[in-house]
């Protein structure tokens, strides 16, 4: 299912089916994030919950903060600086190392239709660039440099200090 574009909400109409999916992506996070830490953020998107919807929500490596929620997100600018980070899927213990630029700005929707946009930069916005490609159908081996191949962790290096993580590069 993560291979493919997720279909949009017409909102305000869909309003109560994307409350229930951002409701169930903060369960389904709630629940992994209580047997998985997650020390930089994570981020998970519907259908990695069986769910076809432009939906994700991103949880900051901030002590406190609320998630983050994407409705029909998209990237609409992006810095030309860049860094290269190893980014991989939750639970798998393969990573590439993968370029994303250090800040970028997205347009979305609220609950009630209304059109929000926000800029996010260094970690926040290579977990939130992540979550938005699954919702375009891309996963991170899709936008690794050519010659650049994925490598294996071992089962016990769950994240280690050269910023090769568990997830996304930061988390789900």
């Amino acid at each position: 299912m993560l291979h493919h574009s997720t279909r949009p909400f017409d909102l305000p109409a869909e309003q109560e089916t994307a409350k229930q999916v951002l409701d169930e992506l903060v369960a389904a996070a709630t629940r992994i994030g209580q047997v998985h830490p997650f020390a930089r953020g994570m981020g998970l998107v519907a259908p990695q919950i069986g769910i076809d919807r432009a939906a994700a929500i991103v949880q900051s490596a901030e002590p406190g903060a609320a998630p983050i929620a994407l409705l029909n997100p998209r990237i609409i600018d992006r810095s030309h600086e860049t860094d290269e980070r190893y980014e991989g899927l939750s639970f798998f213990d393969v990573r590439g190392l993968h370029p994303r630029p250090l800040s970028i700005t997205v347009e979305g929707n609220n609950l009630d239709g209304s059109t929000t946009v926000s800029t996010y930069s260094q970690g926040l916005a290579r977990l939130i660039h992540h979550e938005i490609d699954h919702l375009d159908g891309h996963l991170y081996d899709d936008r690794m440099r050519d010659g650049v191949t994925p490598i294996r962790l071992p089962s016990t290096a769950r994240q280690d200090p050269h910023g090769v993580t568990d997830a996304h590069g930061t988390g789900c």
